[in-house]
């Protein structure tokens, strides 16, 4: 055998552990399909043909979904064609809810399907809706958001848009292949704070952005209460069996607008992502039900605390946590830092380089509680201004229903939808990305590109009047 050099050996083996290094960093699911195919079409910022009347079809109307409805059946030119649930008691409930926000010729002919696990797709054939609106368990978005733009609809799933990388890729191409809007109902883009933030940062107030932090911090332990029916009785197996950061969007889409990623300004690179014990789901299990209660029979696996931490490709900077079981007020974070100053929720403050309006001297003093209302009143997004009357009452302090009235007003008018269906991924896949950091002791995970590039030419969300 013919006597290898060493200086030549480690040379070689060196650069196939690199290869095999690239290929443990950048795994298949990174790439998708590495090509759109040629009858598809990217839809960063696609607008489709304006709809005169909009015909909605609902699927899961317990809670949101129900609260979507109420709202979408009172907006001139909307006609609700079909309610669909497990559950007869609450289609017809909505029904009646429809009934009495608007006349019979506005919605002259509702089907109503309940009972069986996938009527959804008989719905979807018989009544062929413009839109359709999923407010389902996190494991039926995908399937179902697919399923409604094969069918011709347009999409609009709640959040997360999808629960596995996979599962957000086949949301993409089949977006791209039908040409039908995919969007993630991301309702806190609409709150008055997060727009204000977004309206300000577009002003160039903070200088350039640096950091941003988001969080859901939600406790909600009393869901596990719901235990055939309602949230609590699929979302506690979540809980129990999966372990990293499994809600990020709340938090994380308004940051990301914030800082235009996934836009032509900067996209999301990589995390890594830490959970602190779980203690809390099994001792509050332990305390409230019998032992041999199926709650008491989960291990709960999934940490208490999750803490991720984002970096961009211009090395950007974004602080992602999630808490739905610790004993603590409700909180988003919703902080923005730029080299002029930061923008911060929980409670809304300002500190700005300088001073802000007079009403602080420099940036070592916060502008809070009453001092705000001048800033309200000098930087409020002008889509607030327009939209919060018309959308008090609607949930969540009127976001629910700005962010309804807007899908609608998209669609009407045959513009681009405020969120693409990139963006649904990019931020719901901070979920599967983190449970893959965790599980390997914190170690960085790369975001695929949805876009395939073309992110580099999306346009910036518009201050929209």
């Amino acid at each position: 055998m013919k006597k290898l050099n060493r200086r030549n050996f480690l040379k070689k083996t060196s650069i196939a552990s690199a290869a095999l290094g690239t290929a443990a960093v950048f795994p298949e699911y990174l790439h998708g399909q590495r090509e759109r195919n040629l009858t598809s079409q990217y839809m960063g910022d696609f607008a489709a043909p304006k709809l005169e009347k909009i015909r909605a079809a609902f699927i899961g109307v317990g809670a949101r979904g129900g609260d979507h409805l109420k709202f979408f059946a009172a907006l001139s030119g909307t006609e609700v064609v079909a309610i669909c649930d497990l559950y007869e008691d609450l289609v017809r409930q909505k029904l009646g809810w429809v009934k009495e926000l608007s006349t019979s010729e506005q919605h002259p002919d509702i089907k109503l399907y309940w009972g069986q696990e996938h009527l959804w797709k008989t719905m979807l054939k018989e009544v062929s809706p413009d839109v359709v609106f999923i407010a389902t368990n996190w494991s039926n978005h995908a399937p179902m958001a697919i399923q409604s733009m094969e069918q011709g609809a347009h999409a609009f799933v709640e959040v997360p848009i999808a629960v596995t990388l996979q599962e957000m890729w086949d949301i993409v191409d089949a977006s791209e292949r039908t040409r039908k809007h995919c969007m993630m109902l991301e309702n806190v883009n609409y709150n008055r704070e997060e727009l204000m933030f977004l309206n300000m940062c577009r002003k160039g107030l903070i200088g350039d952005i640096l950091h941003g932090e988001a969080a859901y911090i939600h406790e909600l332990r009393w869901q596990m209460e719901e235990q055939q029916r309602g949230t609590g009785s699929w979302r506690t197996h979540h809980y129990a069996k999966r372990n990293g950061n499994l809600y990020p969007t709340h938090g994380l889409g308004p940051v990301a607008q914030y800082m235009n990623l996934a836009r032509n300004e900067d996209n999301f690179h990589s995390l890594v992502s830490f959970s602190s014990p779980a203690l809390g789901r099994k001792k509050y299990a332990a305390e409230k039900y019998p032992k041999d209660h199926k709650w008491n029979q989960l291990a709960f696996f999934g940490g208490d605390l999750n803490t991720s931490i984002l970096k961009t490709k211009l090395g950007r900077t974004v602080l992602v946590q999630w808490d739905e079981t610790s004993p603590r007020p409700y909180s988003r974070l919703n902080l923005i830092q730029g080299t002029k100053g930061v923008l911060a929720g929980f409670p809304t403050r300002i500190a700005l380089e300088g001073g802000v309006m007079g009403i602080t001297e420099d940036h070592h003093s916060w502008v809070t509680g009453e001092q705000l209302q001048a800033i309200y009143e000098a930087y409020d997004h002008p889509l607030y201004k327009r939209l919060n009357q018309a959308a008090k009452g609607s949930g969540h302090g009127g976001m629910d229903g700005i962010m309804v009235y807007r899908i609608v007003e998209c669609l009407h008018q045959g513009v681009p939808l405020d969120q693409n269906v990139y963006e649904g991924c990019f931020w719901s896949a901070v979920a599967p990305l983190s449970e893959r950091s965790v599980a390997d002791d914190g170690a960085p995970q790369h975001f695929p590109d949805f876009t395939r590039g073309n992110w580099k030419d999306t346009l910036p969300l518009k201050i929209i009047s």
